[in-house]
């Protein structure tokens, strides 16, 4: 495919409201502390990940569910102007639309606690999900979901060859089932640390941790490590990408962003490597505003960024 491809994407997860309070810090047991300020922002792994692939020039179908509330209005009103088709979003009368309240330090570290609410009943609709994944470039997932929905989708998306994009994010068991049905897996060092059984806090460790989930099925691997980059893994081997240095005003939304980024990349036909640098340089800018989706940069706005440092093997 041409760098001037439009890919198309089916992304299936969550849309939450995000409450967002800026402190100082974040209270410890039993402390009171005072925002700074609170902002309602569009969120959820799922709306994150659609906009990133959306603002990256992907054209992009949603599979989730809300509340027949004003959050839920918010948030579809939010993925109109994205673009983003969300005839597949399913609007659920008896439970509310899923909420983050999320506290951001003046450092930019985040705590994030989710009420699930819709996102807790989503159904896939099978009809609906096959249409979208023909000729499709990628399928994404991540778990704020129930889980058996999310393998049915990655089923799916095996038996039509779609590739899936997996973020296993909040953590959990991967089903055996579903290893096999990931073409890639795209995890942050405490998760690669969770499945591979080991600890991660070097790229080294995140080389050999990423092999090690290889093994179970995926055909590659990628753990990012914050501002210190990300390590990629395949066949082909290790190959750690340094981060870029910035100013983080608050980290919301970084990891969903980086992969949108990849993931559009791969499913315009560019190689891991590239794929990677692009999540870098994304990831790169959002950290630099504060909020979820308002912080996700267009695909014109990464291309004017700064280039990571060389990769290198490991």
């Amino acid at each position: 495919m041409s760098p001037t491809h439009t890919p198309r994407i089916a992304v299936v997860g969550s849309l939450n409201m995000d409450l967002v309070l800026q402190v100082q810090h974040a209270p410890g047991p039993g402390e009171t502390v005072l925002a700074d300020a609170l902002h309602l922002v569009p969120g959820g792994k799922g709306g994150n990940q659609a906009v990133a692939c959306a603002r990256q020039g992907a054209q992009v179908a949603l599979f989730g569910r809300v509340g027949d509330d004003g959050y839920g209005h918010t948030l579809r009103a939010g993925l109109d102007a994205d673009g983003i088709d969300h005839s597949g979003v399913q609007t659920d009368t008896d439970t509310t639309t899923g909420v983050a309240a999320i506290t951001v330090e003046a450092t930019g570290q985040n705590r994030i606690v989710v009420v699930p609410g819709a996102n807790g009943r989503f159904v896939l609709d099978a009809a609906a999900l096959g249409a979208a994944l023909q000729g499709a470039g990628g399928l994404v997932l991540q778990f704020e979901t129930p889980l058996p929905q999310v393998l049915a989708a990655a089923e799916m998306a095996h038996a039509a060859g779609c590739p899936v994009v997996l973020n296993p994010s909040p953590i959990q068991p991967l089903p055996e089932a579903l290893w096999p049905r990931v073409h890639t897996l795209v995890v942050n060092e405490v998760e690669a640390a969770a499945l591979a059984g080991q600890n991660v806090t070097t790229p080294a460790d995140a080389a050999q941790a990423a092999q090690a989930l290889r093994a179970k099925g995926p055909a590659q691997v990628v753990v990012t490590l914050g501002a210190a980059g990300a390590v990629a893994a395949d066949a082909a081997g290790n190959r750690y990408h340094p981060g870029l240095v910035v100013k983080a005003v608050d980290t919301t939304a970084a990891g969903d962003t980086f992969l949108g980024a990849l993931a559009v990349a791969l499913a315009r036909g560019e190689p891991l490597d590239a794929a990677v640098r692009e999540g870098i340089r994304a990831s790169a800018l959002c950290v630099t505003q504060p909020g979820a989706q308002p912080s996700i940069p267009t695909r014109a706005a990464v291309a004017h960024s700064p280039q990571p440092p060389a990769w290198s093997p490991l």
